[in-house]
């Protein structure tokens, strides 16, 4: 399949969802890197932080300037490692701190999406 075509499908279906749920998805690609570090697997490393990259772009325009400043800042982090992946994944200490700021990230999307809160209300 043309990779143009399987990313503009993805895309579209990214992008069906609304904007808390597509953050959870980009919290969830960070906490796969974390875990993807952890289990030494690079390949699937560099394939998510593209991933992520592409959700990020998808949803930074609909959200608050701040927050979008924010998650665009990520995304150039997110760009530079997977740059530079291979220097990293040889260095333990620096894929150590990767999948840590990685956790880090994925806390601060999923609190921005405001999805714990609505499970927190419909717990009560």
């Amino acid at each position: 399949m043309d990779i143009r075509l399987n990313l503009n499908e993805k895309q579209a279906r990214f992008q069906s969802d609304d904007v808390p749920h597509r953050l959870g998805h980009t919290a969830s690609n960070l906490a796969r890197v974390r875990s993807f570090c952890h289990a030494a697997y690079k390949d699937a490393v560099k394939s998510v932080l593209n991933e992520t990259q592409w959700f990020i772009e998808w949803t930074a325009a609909e959200i608050e300037p701040e927050l979008a400043e924010e998650l665009v800042n990520i995304q150039v982090q997110l760009s530079r490692w997977e740059l530079t992946l291979n220097h990293i994944w040889l260095d333990e200490k620096q894929r150590a701190e990767l999948a840590q700021q990685a956790e880090t990230w994925s806390q601060l999307i999923l609190n921005m999406s405001g999805l714990l809160s609505e499970q927190d209300s419909i717990a009560l």
